[in-house]
């Protein structure tokens, strides 16, 4: 049987259980006392190691197992929560973290012991209660104890199973072939969480060594988990019992199997007996049912109704919320983007169809545009939700990684998050942490400075990393700051030049942006020394490339001494977005409406220079201007426009002027990728769309501009 459907709970709930351990463990260092933490903290292990159980894990089981039995002592109070417990029971995480990782690429847990955790855990076990605990006596008692209890609980239940005819035929034929006939009934421990996953690894095991032909429950009943904590099964083999039984018995959290070699005719003469005793108890039962109906007062009309309506109202809420594959998600966006196309065309065909429709005929053909309009809005909105997914999933690992950090590096930090829930495309959450995750690690290690310098400078001896996520119109603003050190410009503006990135007379015309930009090249660092931590150069580079892949981009703003911020802007979505568009030498180009400040309309001798670069000047600001022709390699005009029309785009806090030969107006596009199609060195182009005409029009991304 295949039990690979269960393996994705299994990654899924594993998951779940590990960030609320890494949580709960965070909490109770700074609370040793809480008891709701750990108790929570207990029934977290106690399920993990269930579910390890479950799916023959045995070696993450043992390990949740000595952790589940430091907590029984703490919650007992026979120990105390101490540091040293703390940063093994991290090491516990990252381990099982480690045993969940080698269960996503292989199915299989992989060969670590963790010896040494262990030994650490049940060293910790011992000096906190003063004994050393026993590990191995406690599997050993409790297989026992089924065979010194009760033994009349474990029967015979295949002798009490029915065959259909054609099983019967299986059974004989079987037989005949010189096939020996096994009844086999499994009991599984009480306290197992997916009965089902233990029953089909029963079945998979005997059926390497013969034939299941009959089985109860059904094998839905089984996946459905609609079954006591035993099944029954007859099978033909030419292995010998004991084989069979011992691999059945092997299969994690069985507490026992119950078989013997059985024969057609015992067992047809067994269900012909269950059959006649259940004919004759029905017989019994109808006889009584009679008496009593006949000795009874008939009950009223309106009770039956009432009861059946009692019984509904207990009915257990379902869960309202459901897990969705986004491969399917996916399919559903690409379906809305197709609709989106089709509703482009009937646009198209009814601007250019006006004139040879007749007045009713038009004015129908128009309402039934608006309604596809709003039907494709609307199920594009409901798409975008469903995607939709808080960045928590990816920042609730971060103040674990902080704490590591602050004893790795010996400061004594504290990371401060708001902003959880803000909502981002699951594609852009998915690739959105390791970025973050260098950010971070940047401030704690470049950022901060160490205690004795915070003295000094009169700051707090703990230094302070921000991580603020908030939505900003169409982009989510994440923003990662610290009250450290900040970016000495000097310093690396000397890094530059002694690397000949520069020359010294380039060094002193730079701005402070510019300097700084040199800290997102590729394999430069300003560590002094190279450690796990930093120094290969690898991180800044890595961050600003994964995030405008992104479409989105990084700023850094620094006051020496005082700190430093960088400001990630994403797009909220990367599917379908409103756009402008727009002619420049007869070629469409669309521009997302989240970067258009204004449109204005100026006269060509409004247009001055600042350093040779044309600027205009509009409502006191200055404004620098970029000719889209020029910027697009098209051919120059022959004369210069009297009117210019510009496109006022902005970034932040900066503003730019795009001047274009045409507006053709507003329209929601779908986004779609060029791939390696086109060589784009100067990124402006971020990919392209199908027009209603069926003209492709390409999407620029100004953001590249500033």
């Amino acid at each position: 049987m295949d039990v690979s459907q269960y393996l994705e709970i299994f990654i899924d709930e594993t998951n779940g259980h590990l960030q609320n351990l890494s949580d709960c463990i965070m909490s109770l260092e700074k609370d040793p006392e809480n008891m709701d933490t750990i108790n929570e903290i207990f029934r977290a292990a106690h399920s993990l190691k269930g579910m390890a159980g479950t799916m023959g894990f045995k070696r993450m089981q043992r390990l949740t197992h000595d952790m589940e039995n430091v907590f029984q002592e703490v919650r007992s109070g026979n120990m105390s929560v101490t540091s040293g417990l703390v940063d093994v029971l991290f090491q516990c995480l990252d381990a099982i973290d480690a045993y969940l990782e080698s269960v996503k690429e292989s199915s299989e847990e992989g060969t670590d012991d963790n010896e040494a955790i262990i030994q650490e855990l049940n060293d910790i076990l011992a000096a906190g209660t003063g004994a050393v605990p026993k590990k191995e006596e406690k599997p050993a008692e409790k297989e026992e104890k089924p065979k010194d209890g009760d033994e009349n609980r474990f029967q015979k239940k295949y002798l009490e199973l029915e065959f259909s005819e054609k099983e019967k035929e299986e059974l004989r034929v079987s037989e005949e072939k010189g096939m020996k006939l096994y009844g086999m009934t499994v009991y599984i421990q009480e306290d197992c969480l997916l009965k089902a996953a233990r029953a089909f690894l029963v079945f998979k095991a005997v059926e390497d060594y013969g034939n299941i032909i009959v089985y109860n429950p059904s094998s839905q009943d089984i996946e459905d988990e609609k079954f006591g904590f035993d099944f029954s099964f007859v099978f033909a083999s030419e292995a010998e019992l004991d084989k069979v039984m011992e691999v059945s018995k092997a299969v994690s959290e069985i507490e026992e199997v119950v078989g013997e070699k059985v024969s057609y005719k015992s067992l047809t003469a067994a269900a012909a007996k269950k059959e006649e005793e259940e004919a004759e108890a029905a017989k019994n039962a109808e006889q009584k049912k009679e008496v009593e109906a006949a000795q009874k007062p008939a009950v009223p009309a309106q009770a039956k109704p009432q009861t059946g309506k009692k019984q509904n109202t207990g009915k257990p809420v379902t869960n309202r919320t459901v897990r969705v594959d986004i491969e399917k998600l996916d399919a559903l966006m690409n379906q809305v983007s197709e609709l989106i196309i089709a509703k482009n065309s009937l646009v198209s065909i009814g601007s250019t169809s006006d004139g040879g429709m007749g007045g009713s005929n038009s004015q129908a053909f128009h309402e039934q545009i608006e309604y596809l309009e709003r039907i494709t809005t609307g199920l594009h909105e409901s798409v975008m939700k469903v995607r939709m997914v808080p960045i928590e999933s990816v920042v609730q690992k971060f103040p674990r990684m902080i704490r590591d950090l602050s004893k790795k590096l010996d400061k004594k930090m504290e990371l401060y998050m708001t902003g959880e829930d803000t909502e981002l495309d699951r594609t852009v959450v998915d690739q959105i942490g390791d970025p973050l995750q260098h950010l971070l690690r940047n401030s704690a290690d470049h950022g901060l400075e160490n205690s004795e310098v915070r003295r000094k400078r009169g700051k707090p001896e703990a230094g302070s990393i921000h991580l603020n996520a908030f939505q900003e119109g169409n982009n989510v603003i994440i923003e990662v700051s610290d009250d450290g050190n900040g970016i000495d410009t000097e310093s690396v503006k000397s890094k530059a030049i002694e690397r000949g990135l520069i020359t010294p007379e380039q060094g002193a015309a730079l701005s402070q942006k510019e300097i700084i930009d040199f800290l997102f090249m590729p394999s430069f660092s300003m560590a002094k020394q190279i450690s796990d931590v930093s120094g290969r150069g690898v991180g800044l580079d890595v961050v600003k490339s994964n995030i405008e892949a992104l479409g989105g981009d990084v700023e850094v703003k620094s006051v020496l001494g005082e700190g430093s911020k960088f400001t990630v802007r994403l797009p909220l979505t990367l599917a379908i977005i409103q756009a402008l568009m727009v002619e420049v030498r007869n070629e469409k180009y669309a521009i997302s409406l989240g970067s258009i400040e204004t449109i204005e309309e100026i006269m060509a001798d409004e247009i001055k220079f600042v350093q040779a670069k044309e600027v205009i000047h509009i409502r006191g600001m200055v404004i620098p201007l970029i000719r889209l022709d020029q910027l697009l390699d098209c051919e120059p005009e022959e004369e210069e426009k009297e009117s210019l029309t510009v496109i006022i785009v902005r970034k932040g806090d900066k503003f730019a002027g795009l001047i274009v030969d045409e507006l053709n107006g507003q329209q929601e596009i779908v986004i779609k990728s060029l791939g390696k199609y086109i060589n784009n060195s100067t990124k402006i182009i971020s990919g392209a769309t199908v027009l209603g005409d069926g003209e492709v029009a390409l999407i620029l991304d100004v953001n590249t501009l500033f």
